[in-house]
Parts: structure tokens; C-alpha cells; sequence
């Protein structure tokens, strides 16, 4: 088991590679906020976090390219057809990982924390866990579960497959398979997700 989890030894994955349907079918992580695509966002912040990058995705391949050419990003499509889900795309990320841990985090995040990975990995070796996720709490006391953001043990990627193979898609019942602790951030807003083009363009001139 390891003692200490550096970010040499995680590899990080923008997830990407959905419809976006709730944009109208627009790509999402390539929305402008502030001048800047969505994805350009969240590589940044995840960037110094990580050992190596990904992105997932399944349209405009080349422009995500290009996104991630300053750290040398590789660009997954799934392996699976029809947009499967976030799945899909952590799948494509733990088959190509050259780490023992992958880190994903959605494209639409752009506000994510800087200690992320540090904090999700320092829970998943206290505890011996193969998933690490994220939790936060409103002002009322209600706990949001962030499953999207999650560091997994790359060595999960074929219980994954089989997963997706039989039909599943439910990223929560995929990790009830495994042990995964949850890890509680007091900022909601860094893991806030942009849903539509209306409140890209609100945030935009926020």
C-alpha cells in the first residue's frame, strides 16, 4: 500500500465526451466563459495537480487537442458507441492511464480546487479505498454527493468494463461495487457545474 500519493503518480482526466444535451447539443467543455473554452478552464486548474493529463472526448478532437498541447494532454475518445456516459469516458482514461491513479473531474467545473487531488488521495490511502469522491453541504445542512469528481485506482479498469458491458451506466452503483470514501469540501461553489447556455452567459457577465 502506498504511504504517500505525489502528483507524479496521478494522472488527471477532463471529462468531455458528452452530448450536451442540456446546451442544445452544444459541446460543452468548448462554451466560452470569459473568453476562454470551458475545458481551457479546468485543465488549468487541474494541471498542477497532476502527473500527466487527458482529456475525454468525442467531437471537435482536434481543438481539445489543442487545448491541451501546453501539457501535452492526450485527447480519448470512448471505446464504447452512442455517448454511454461519464463511464465511457473514465473508462477510456484508467485503459490509457500510465499511473496506478486517475483523477477525473468534468469539464464544466471551471472553479475546481486547487487541493483536489492532495485531499482525495490523502483519504484514499488513510483508508485503504480504491475511489475517493466528493461531498460539500449547503447552508441548510443538505449534503450534495460530486460523483464525477473522483480519483480512482487505475487498476479498476476492467471490473469497469465488464460494468459497462452488461448495460450499466449509474456511476453510483459502479462505485458501491468498490470501496470509496467520501471526501467533504466546504466550497460548493468550486464544484459548481454549468448546465446551460443561460448560465454560461449569466456567469459570463457575473
Amino acid at each position: 500500500m502506498e504511504s504517500i500519493l505525489g502528483a507524479a503518480a496521478i494522472t488527471g482526466l477532463v471529462l468531455a465526451g458528452g452530448r450536451g444535451q442540456r446546451m442544445g447539443g452544444a459541446d460543452k467543455g468548448l462554451q466560452l466563459l470569459r473568453g476562454q473554452p470551458l475545458a481551457a478552464h479546468v485543465l488549468a486548474r487541474l494541471a498542477p495537480q497532476v502527473g500527466e493529463l487527458a482529456i475525454s472526448a468525442n467531437r471537435h478532437t482536434d481543438t481539445y487537442a489543442a487545448l491541451g498541447a501546453p501539457w501535452h494532454a492526450a485527447v480519448l475518445a470512448d471505446t464504447l458507441p452512442d455517448f454511454p456516459g461519464p463511464l465511457a469516458g473514465l473508462l477510456a482514461g484508467l485503459q490509457a492511464s500510465r499511473t496506478n491513479w486517475l483523477l477525473a473531474v468534468p469539464c464544466d467545473s471551471p472553479w475546481l480546487p486547487a487541493d483536489l487531488a492532495a485531499r482525495l488521495a490523502a483519504a484514499a490511502l488513510a483508508q485503504d479505498a480504491d475511489i475517493a469522491t466528493v461531498t460539500t453541504m449547503n447552508a441548510a445542512g443538505d449534503v450534495s454527493l460530486h460523483p464525477v469528481f473522483a480519483l480512482v485506482r487505475t487498476s479498476l479498469a476492467d471490473d469497469l468494463a465488464a460494468f459497462l458491458h452488461a448495460g450499466e451506466r449509474k456511476v453510483r452503483a459502479w462505485y458501491a461495487r468498490h470501496k470509496t470514501v467520501e471526501v467533504a469540501f466546504a466550497d460548493e461553489r468550486a464544484f459548481y457545474n454549468i448546465n446551460s447556455l443561460q448560465e454560461l452567459a449569466d456567469l459570463d457577465r457575473a
